[in-house]
């Protein structure tokens, strides 16, 4: 986990995480700001870099990580329990599209599989690869939320999040 210090913004995840979320429950309850705005800029959000809103936006997302933290069952629960919110359906449909994507630098990855190990999607989607050329890539699929744990374990820096507009769906 000390690689993460070397990714001041994937390092302060859940700080930004409880910071939004806070806001987010502060503008519903305490100013009565409409839960369709709340799903409007988590709808932006999605367009801009997919499943982004669950791990670093949404509140109810907070509570359900510090609540699974250390199960064994975490990331399945995780995923079922935000299976009914309409910015995860939005935001994971939109993964392969966003115009912020995580790719991979080919010339400088070693093909060392620390991703893979740190990407939660290989172990439910069989065959799902973070490295491999040919295999269905976990950060395009429906279920990624942009936690960037991929990004943090290379060793090489080759994984990235970019800008990418014009590589959609490739």
């Amino acid at each position: 986990m000390a690689k993460l210090a070397k990714h001041p913004l994937i390092a302060a995840r859940v700080g930004i995480q409880a910071l939004l979320g806070a806001a987010t429950l502060a503008a519903t309850m305490a100013f009565g700001v409409s839960l369709l705005w709340v799903l409007a800029i988590g709808l932006v959000f999605s367009v801009l870099a997919g499943k982004f809103f669950c791990r670093w936006a949404c509140p109810i997302g907070l509570f359900m990580e510090a609540m699974f933290r250390g199960s064994d069952s975490a990331q399945s629960q995780y995923l079922y329990y935000k299976a009914g919110c309409p910015i995860a359906w939005a935001g994971g449909l939109l993964n392969r599209f966003s115009l912020f994507r995580i790719r991979k630098e080919t010339a400088s990855c070693i093909e060392c599989g620390k991703c893979d190990q740190a990407c939660y999607i290989p172990a439910f989607k069989e065959g799902a690869s973070v490295y491999k050329a040919k295999a269905p890539r976990p950060q395009d699929s429906f279920t990624c939320s942009r936690c960037l744990k991929c990004v943090a374990s290379c060793p090489t820096g080759s994984l990235k999040l970019r800008f990418a507009p014009l590589d959609a769906g490739k």
